[in-house]
C-alpha cells in the first residue's frame, strides 16, 4: 500500500511541476513565403502564418524564402482587458 501511495504522490508531483513549467509550446511547419525584419511568413495549407521573432529566438540554418522550416512558438498575451459584468451591478427590486 505504501508503494502505491508513493507512486501516486510522485506522479502528482511530476504533473504539477510540468504544468507550472510555463506556457504550452506549439509548432508550425512549412515553406517560408517571406522574411521581413522580425517576421517570418510560413505557408501552412492554404493559410499564411506570420510569426514574430526576437533577438532571443534561436535560429538554426539559413532561413530564406522557399526553405522549409519548423517554428516552435508559445502564445503570449500582449494586452488583457477585463470588462465588468453588467448584470452583476444591477439588481431588480
Amino acid at each position: 500500500m505504501k508503494k502505491v501511495l508513493v507512486l501516486v504522490c510522485s506522479f502528482l508531483l511530476v504533473a504539477a511541476v510540468a504544468y507550472a513549467a510555463g506556457p504550452r509550446t506549439y509548432q508550425v511547419t512549412g515553406p517560408v513565403m517571406d522574411v521581413k525584419g522580425d517576421v517570418i511568413v510560413v505557408k501552412k495549407g492554404s493559410d499564411n502564418w506570420e510569426v514574430a521573432k526576437s533577438a532571443a529566438t534561436k535560429v538554426t540554418g539559413d532561413v530564406k524564402v522557399g526553405s522549409k522550416v519548423t517554428i516552435e512558438y508559445t502564445m503570449t498575451a500582449t494586452k488583457i482587458e477585463a470588462k465588468a459584468d453588467k448584470k452583476a451591478g444591477t439588481k431588480k427590486k
